[in-house]
């Protein structure tokens, strides 16, 4: 069947699902493959769980009489190409976010002012990669004004291959970090990939915010031939636009404004990394008029979720929590934010290894072990097998987290402050249940 022909099959049940699980009536289930599942044996159970369609790839599952199981030579593809359908009927701007950390802060927090005075759609969760991306669009509805597409990567060339499905109107990196090395391969990888965004952008008269807060991308950006707005200290295209930080004690308080306009506003965010995404949130959300009193309301109730910059109380003791993810540029700045709170706590970091560095990995935590015991903490305490196989006497180390939290427990620990930080496989978050 070809993808005209899905598509207004789509029209008709606009709801597209990939886990025969979460099938409600009228969903059109996709069949897709992983390393260990073959979405194709489900497609009947999906049926039977009130699909309107299954989509499958392999004959076999083809059943005679049942025209509601349709053959396509791949699943996968289908959705990609439906997914650019989809698109090329939406009549209306859509910002594209990548970056090596902080997109899905960033996009959360735009999708807060904006949804203050428009109709808009924003990626769920972290639906950014080749699936998710697809999925995020075909969820874009008619009455969405505006859309927000999370876009994430690991190798060279796949937010190309996301720009060419959402092609975003608009869009804006966050920063340029040492994420995904492994399959970046250096630094110079990943501001190679990032700054695909810029190269479609470019061929598709689109238009580029850059934060001019951030060095590698006022370089980066030099190179391509786009409609360029700034904003930020070092340059703005507004040029009476301001943003800065009244105090941090321990969430930040803001004040924004145009000329003598001004808003302070009290988040529920901490960190110097957070402070750019919420100005990337304010002034994106001045340029799409969103009225500057629902900026500043949008922003100040807006609390992250997920493991993501959290202050969390438990018992006499707190937790900085933000355990979603790790790379070498985002644990810095995780420290920096934490050695820069409540400065007469006692404070203790612990810190889980950082996944897919590849060849950098062992420098990068030697890196981080020096850079993390010469900051004034009571105690550090590492967890996972590459910081155990690098393990020092001057702090304690910890092969997982079911290891640390026996320990944690005996410990007793008494009005103390934590960072929790690592990536998302560690799973330290789990020390707080």
């Amino acid at each position: 069947m070809d993808i005209d022909k899905i598509y207004r099959l789509f029209l008709k049940n606009p709801s597209v699902v990939t886990d025969s699980r979460k099938i409600q009536p009228g969903d059109i289930f996709f069949a897709l493959k992983g390393p260990s599942f073959n979405g194709n044996e489900f497609a009947l159970q999906a049926q039977l769980n009130g699909a309107a369609y299954s989509i499958i790839d392999e004959q076999e599952f083809l059943q005679e009489g049942n025209d509601k199981i349709i053959l396509v030579e791949d699943c996968l593809k289908t959705l990609q190409d439906l997914a650019r359908h989809h698109r090329s009927k939406l009549q209306i701007p859509i910002i594209g976010i990548t970056g090596s950390n902080g997109k899905t802060t960033s996009k959360e927090l735009l999708s807060e002012v904006l949804s203050s005075q428009y109709t808009s759609f924003a990626t769920q969760g972290n639906f950014n990669n080749h699936i998710g991306v697809p999925l995020s669009v075909l969820s874009i509805k008619s009455e969405h004004e505006i859309a927000i597409i999370e876009m994430g990567a690991n190798h060279v060339g796949e937010i190309a291959f996301l720009s060419e499905i959402c092609r975003p109107t608009h869009g804006f990196i966050t920063n340029i970090g040492k994420a995904h090395l492994e399959g970046f391969g250096s630094v110079e990888g990943v501001k190679k990939a990032k700054s695909e965004l810029y190269q479609f952008l470019e061929k598709n008269n689109g238009i580029a915010f850059i934060n001019s807060n951030e060095s590698a991308l006022m370089e980066l950006i030099k190179k391509f031939r786009v409609l360029k707005i700034y904003y930020g200290a070092v340059r703005s295209s507004i040029e009476d636009f301001h943003f800065t930080v009244l105090s941090e004690d321990p969430f930040l308080n803001i004040e924004f404004g145009i000329g003598k306009e001004k808003f302070e506003v009290s988040t529920h965010l901490s960190g110097k990394h957070n402070f750019q995404n919420l100005i990337s949130a304010a002034f994106l959300g001045f340029y799409f008029k969103v009225p500057k009193e629902k900026i500043a309301s949008a922003i100040a109730g807006y609390a992250s979720t997920n493991n993501r910059s959290q202050i969390v109380s438990k018992g006499v003791n707190k937790f900085y929590l933000d355990a979603y993810n790790a790379n070498p540029t985002s644990m810095r700045a995780a420290i920096n934010a934490f050695v820069s709170l409540a400065r007469n706590d006692q404070k203790i970091a612990i810190l889980g290894d950082m996944f897919e560095l590849g060849k950098y990995s062992k420098e990068e935590h030697k890196a981080l072990i020096s850079f993390s015991l010469k900051q004034n903490f009571e105690t550090v305490i590492f967890v996972g097998k590459i910081f155990y196989e690098l393990k020092e006497d001057s702090a304690f180390y910890f092969i997982d987290v079911s290891a640390l939290k026996q320990w944690f427990e005996k410990e007793n620990f008494q009005n103390k402050f934590f960072l929790v930080k690592g990536s998302r496989g560690i799973k330290l978050e789990k020390l707080l249940d």
